[in-house]
């Protein structure tokens, strides 16, 4: 009996070693939403980690995370660091800052899984005074673990409902400048 058990066990590690070789290491996460306001006076929000961190939906889901602030103010080379009991532990720099167009960080995620992704924030005049906001998220899970983790942890479904709420509610906040 024990011995049908052991079988059974490496046979189902086996398999999730299998699935998470076979599983592609690549991921993204993207979310877009028009908002009534042209990018001029949505831009700020994202390009400044500080305002930034005034909508963001995990800031609102840790609220004791420790947030530290380095380098500009805004643009290319802010840095955001943040340590919370929910969100973990990390930091985003920016690295590209075009304004009224883009912007890229990268990402450095130490705990609870060390890691590196993109986040890229676009923005695309939609008609007058409107512009389509998408916030995107991509990388690669790197080694056996991070794949065999991303079988159980989907970062779309993590993330996207996230940036869902993230982007409405820098829409409500652009609504009342």
């Amino acid at each position: 009996m024990l011995k049908k058990i052991l079988i059974g066990l490496c046979a189902l590690v086996a398999g999730i070693i299998a699935a998470a070789l076979l599983k592609s290491p690549e991921f993204r996460v993207e979310r877009s939403l028009v908002i009534d306001a042209p990018a001029e006076r949505l831009f700020p929000w994202f390009d400044n980690h500080r305002k930034f961190n005034e909508w963001n939906p995990w800031a609102k889901m840790d609220p004791e995370a420790k947030n530290t602030y380095t380098g500009p103010e805004s643009g290319t080379g802010a840095v955001a660091s943040w340590d919370g009991s929910k969100v973990g532990k990390g930091s985003a720099t920016i690295i590209e800052s075009k304004p009224n167009e883009r912007i890229v960080e990268r990402m450095d995620w130490l705990e609870p899984m060390a890691g590196v992704s993109t986040v890229e924030f676009t923005f695309r005049q939609e008609g007058e005074g409107r512009t389509e906001v998408t916030w995107a998220m991509y990388g690669r899970n790197e080694g056996l673990m991070a794949k065999v983790a991303s079988l159980f942890m989907d970062c779309e479904s993590m993330c996207g409902p996230e940036f869902e709420k993230g982007l409405a509610d820098v829409a409500k906040l652009a609504a009342n400048p």
